[in-house]
């Protein structure tokens, strides 16, 4: 077994270890400071021998250290050395758990079902479906109290025996080799995680959202250095949408408010402008129509403005039918719409002339539409379109 390190002291950097199984990808180590992933916290980082150690995971029973790149098969022994601020910031975010754990428990008697230590924060489930905001404030507010207050963070081995000493947060499985994190009078919790000595340590806890999860509700949060990182980058949004909005902070929501209710209405003034000139382009067309067929070439028009444009012309005049072709990006696409009074299938029309530009679409009696290449010039499909429409 590897003797764990990280257990006797959390804050230590740098070990010696003997090497017990040397595999390609991997080594198995007399002693070892590197955490393995386990217990909702990820695994410790640094180097062997100067390798980059890039996962630590319990497999088998073995603590196995993958390696970025192997060691020489000779190597017996190796110095080890963990990424402390990664190791650091691991111990800050699971004390603060506990902490924060603790607290929605003692407050509101909510227990915590699961932990998650991400890279840019950390979540906790609480087995419950609502909590309300005053009641994160409050857990928020209790537990920065017991950080303030700066009290130890012990931790003891303990049997299956000893364990009724003990007001568990959370009951262990646990027959053996049992471990409890220990802030006395307050928390106390079977965990294999590493700790700072002190709650002290954590700094400060910030509540960020919550979201529902099924049963539970999810609680996001971030400890320590990751709190000055949130306010860093929030306050930089924040400064950013006082200068671009014109506004002091304590107006910014009555002034971004306001600009959404202005792009609104200008929204809807510009879809009301454009259905005027849909109607105006609509009657013109109806004035130029030859017989029954409306046809019409365009630049850059999308698919849906044609059809738009289509449907307008034959409500209006329901004995014609409309062939409209747009060239987008050095592509041919077709709208054809008929009225009532055509019995003609639009969508057999479209299926017939598209294969000249090697084009494909659908659609129904009604109205089809579909694109191609531009293998003919708009106005030649235009033409092939209405002779085929002629002859059928």
């Amino acid at each position: 077994m590897t003797n764990k390190l990280y257990y006797e002291n959390s804050y230590a950097q740098k070990f010696t270890a003997n090497i017990q199984k040397l595999e390609r990808d991997f080594v198995v180590l007399s002693e070892t400071l590197f955490y393995p992933t386990g217990g909702g916290q990820p695994h410790d980082i640094g180097t062997l021998n100067g390798v980059n150690v890039t996962n630590v995971e319990i497999v088998d029973g073995e603590i196995r250290h993958y390696l970025a790149k192997s060691l020489p098969a000779n190597t017996e022994k190796v110095e080890g050395v963990v990424q402390w601020a990664r190791r650091f910031d691991h111990m800050q975010q699971h004390a603060g758990q506990h902490i924060l754990s603790a607290a929605f428990e003692s407050l509101f008697g909510l227990q915590t079902v699961s932990f998650h230590l991400g890279k840019e924060s950390a979540t906790i489930d609480l087995d419950t479906t609502t909590v309300s905001k005053q009641q994160l404030r409050e857990a928020e507010k209790l537990a920065n109290q017991i950080i303030l207050e700066n009290r130890p963070i012990e931790t003891k081995w303990v049997t299956v025996e000893e364990l009724a000493q003990y007001k568990l947060r959370k009951a262990t499985k646990l027959t053996e080799n049992i471990r409890l994190v220990i802030i006395p009078d307050f928390d106390y919790n079977a965990c294999g995680g590493t700790h700072p000595n002190e709650t002290g340590q954590v700094r400060a806890i910030k509540i960020l959202q919550t979201e529902k999860q099924k049963r539970f509700i999810r609680v996001e949060f971030v400890c320590g250095e990751r709190v000055l990182t949130h306010l860093h980058r929030k306050q930089d949004v924040l400064l950013d949408l006082i200068g671009t909005l014109s506004s002091p902070e304590e107006k910014l929501v009555d002034a971004a408010k306001h600009l959404l209710n202005n792009e609104k209405s200008l929204e809807k003034q510009l879809a009301d402008l454009k259905e005027s000139l849909y109607q105006y382009e609509a009657k013109e067309l109806m004035t130029t129509k030859e017989k029954t067929i409306i046809s019409a070439t365009f630049q850059n028009r999308s698919i849906q403005e044609l059809q738009r444009l289509a449907k307008m012309v034959v409500t209006e005049s329901p004995e014609s039918i409309c062939l409209f072709v747009a060239e987008n990006d050095s592509k041919l696409q077709l709208v054809a719409a008929k009225g009532n009074a055509i019995e003609q299938s639009m969508k057999e029309l479209v299926t017939q002339i598209l294969p000249l530009i090697n084009g494909k679409g659908g659609g129904n009696e009604m109205i089809a539409q579909g694109g191609g290449d531009t293998i003919l010039s708009s106005e030649q499909f235009i033409e092939k379109a209405i002779l085929y429409f002629q002859q059928g």
